[in-house]
């Protein structure tokens, strides 16, 4: 049999891809749940009821909502040891939400993601949630674990408001990262004060704006309770299936094709260009749990 010779091109994309799936794998201390092999599981859990009558997220309902995804996502059946597989106890955590004024981080799930970091044995003065002026938090800037959650929206400049774009504040010039519509905020992820500390990712889809105009556009005619988190160790694969559902809520609200302008480049570039993670829905496992009607995925 004649043997197979790699081009030095060959060589330096497949060692490149290798070394980005390494650094993936090395942000967590230990071996997670199994998964359906050669795909990156996502968690899509929904209730009904987590909203009250006014919009306002019910405490006890996110909880069992979060427990539940980290449960499922790392092969636990006790949210406190699935919470002990991406924390230590002496891990440094820095919560990174968001501030938008029309769609903030919910306290409630900040203080559900302090609760289960709290539960694997991080002392309180070892936590601290922040957006923006992270740059100047002294826990953020001796982290050692990062948590990531936002609220998915339409973004002027970018598409959409992403996991990968929550980032953004660890630059203290983020006009830098939006050429080209924001295509390369996927380096963020390069920055010292963020490579390889992020144990979780959870994209908020409570009530995500699914189209807006204007740098800092806002109708509360384009959001929906769709009552949701997705959550997963990979943010590229929980942007990817984001987008998703934005893309199906605008075709049914829309009742034609219309697709987010401009185009969310960032998080199919985040795979294919800066090989973070996995933007391919054919190689996403998507978990569906809780509340099934209108899931638009």
């Amino acid at each position: 049999m004649k043997k197979k010779t790699i081009s030095r091109r060959e060589f330096i994309k497949d060692g490149a891809v290798a070394l980005a799936a390494g650094s993936l794998v090395l942000a967590w201390p230990e071996k997670h749940g199994a998964q359906t092999p050669g795909k990156t599981r996502v968690i899509l859990i929904r209730d009904k009821d987590v909203l009250d009558e006014a919009g306002v997220v019910r405490s006890p309902a996110i909880e069992k909502m979060l427990d539940a995804a980290v449960k499922t996502l790392l092969g636990e059946k006790d949210a406190t040891a699935a919470w002990k597989k991406i924390i230590r106890p002496s891990d440094v955590v820095g919560i990174k939400s968001n501030v938008w004024r029309s769609l903030p981080t919910p306290p409630q799930l900040e203080e559900a993601i302090r609760s289960g970091v709290l539960s694997a044995g991080v002392k309180a003065e070892n936590i601290s949630v922040r957006d923006r002026g992270v740059l100047n938090d002294p826990v953020f800037m001796k982290a050692t674990a990062l948590v990531n959650v936002r609220p998915l929206r339409t973004h002027d400049w970018s598409g959409l408001g992403t996991l990968l774009k929550n980032y953004i504040m660890f630059v203290p010039d983020p006009p830098r990262y939006h050429p080209d519509s924001c295509a390369d905020l996927a380096a963020l992820w390069q920055l010292p004060e963020v490579k390889g500390k992020t144990r979780l990712n959870i994209l908020v889809m409570l009530t995500p704006l699914f189209h807006s105009v204007g740098p800092h556009g806002f109708n509360p005619a384009y959001v929906w309770k769709y009552n949701g988190l997705l959550v997963g160790l990979d943010p590229v694969a929980v942007d990817a299936t984001g987008a998703r559902i934005i893309q199906a809520k605008r075709r049914e609200f829309f009742g034609e094709d219309r697709p987010i302008n401009p185009p969310p480049k960032h998080i199919e570039l985040a795979d294919t260009r800066h090989h973070l993670g996995t933007a391919d829905p054919s190689k996403i496992e998507l978990v569906k749990l809780g509340w099934q009607e209108g899931i638009l995925i």
